[in-house]
This record gives C-alpha cells, sequence and structure tokens, in this order.
C-alpha cells in the first residue's frame, strides 16, 4: 500500500495483518481522487471507518487542509497512527476512536464543516449503513460538498440518502463507490 499522488507520493504505508481489515486499493483510490477532482485540495476531509488512513492521508498529499479521521478498531487505530506519523501529518490530522454513530452525534467533535466525506464501512454491515444513510446534521457538510461511499458492488445503495442525491455509481471490479451530492442548503444551517 502506497500514497499514489501528492506531495507524499510513492510513501509506503502500514497495512494490515490477515483479512480483518480492508484497505481501499490502490487502483480505488485513484479512482476515487479522479472523481473528486479539485474538490480535496485546500478542503476539509472527514474519513469515517479510516482503518490504516489510506484513504485520508492520501487527501492530505494531494492538498487537503485537514482530514479528520473515525475508527473505531484498536488495531487499525495504532495502523493509522503509525502512518501519520510515518508520513509526518499529524498537525493536519484528527484522530477519533471510537464509533462513527459517536462521531456523528457529537457536534463539537467534528473539524468541519466538510467539503469531502469518505465512508467505507465493513461490507454487506447494513446497520452501518443505516448510520450513514440517517447521519446528516447541520453543519457537518459544505454546501458543496462531495459524499462518496464504498461498498461491495454487489450492495445497492439509495438514491437519494436525507439531503443528498445519488449522483453517480462507479464499479471497479468488487467495489462499487456511490457519489452524492447535496440537494438543499441545510448542510450549513447550524
Amino acid at each position: 500500500m502506497r500514497v499514489i499522488a501528492g506531495s507524499h507520493r510513492g510513501r509506503r504505508l502500514s497495512g494490515p495483518e490477515g483479512t480483518a481489515l480492508r484497505p481501499t486499493s490502490d487502483k480505488v483510490r485513484e479512482a476515487l481522487f479522479s472523481i473528486l477532482g479539485t474538490q480535496v485540495s485546500g478542503g476539509r476531509f472527514l474519513d469515517l471507518y479510516a482503518g490504516t488512513g489510506a484513504v485520508g492521508i492520501e487527501a492530505l498529499s494531494r492538498g487537503a487542509s485537514a482530514v479528520t479521521f473515525v475508527e473505531s478498531d484498536p488495531k487499525a487505530v495504532q495502523l493509522l497512527q503509525k502512518n501519520l506519523r510515518t508520513c509526518q501529518l499529524l498537525d493536519r490530522a484528527q484522530v477519533h476512536v471510537g464509533q462513527t454513530s459517536a462521531f456523528l452525534a457529537r457536534k463539537d467533535w467534528w473539524g468541519g464543516p466538510y467539503d469531502v466525506l469518505f465512508a467505507d464501512p465493513p461490507y454487506a454491515a447494513l446497520d452501518e449503513l443505516d448510520i450513514l444513510i440517517h447521519a446528516w446534521r447541520p453543519g457537518l457538510l459544505t454546501e458543496h460538498a462531495a459524499v462518496i461511499i464504498e461498498q461491495d458492488s454487489r450492495t445497492e445503495l439509495p438514491a437519494s440518502i436525507d439531503h443528498a442525491a445519488l449522483v453517480r455509481r462507479y464499479v471497479y471490479g468488487d467495489t462499487a463507490l456511490y457519489l452524492y451530492g447535496l440537494s438543499t442548503s441545510e448542510s450549513t444551517a447550524s
């Protein structure tokens, strides 16, 4: 696993042993940042179910001003913090150890509003998908934020989630990326 582009291009990241974690592949990460384009540079990025932090670290390498990582698995958090130290990115990173639902419920924990929300919940974890579908809170996202959810390509997500509408579904082998765009300005309300 490596950083694909930006200021830390080619930097190796520590990955998990075994199959407990499923890091986003280099191919899918490259596609993700191609989809997001210039939206990452200078923006605030939220990486839910962050795992080893590869996606958020890629965002920092590509110019994100700050990334908030949320991860509940202690072993993954250790890898995430190791990767941030290795890349010397701790100054632009905020790591929350705990469940995504708890983070989303606590506005005082947010470093947002965020320009990009990326979520990679465990595949087939319908309870986690339900959390994401109903997670939007005023102030979480900027008015023009992009929301991308990574899932198994056999999973079908809804055409809209709260105040976001499905823009496009991208498939890369066994992985699908669902791009949602906000359909109202309620994201910036306080």
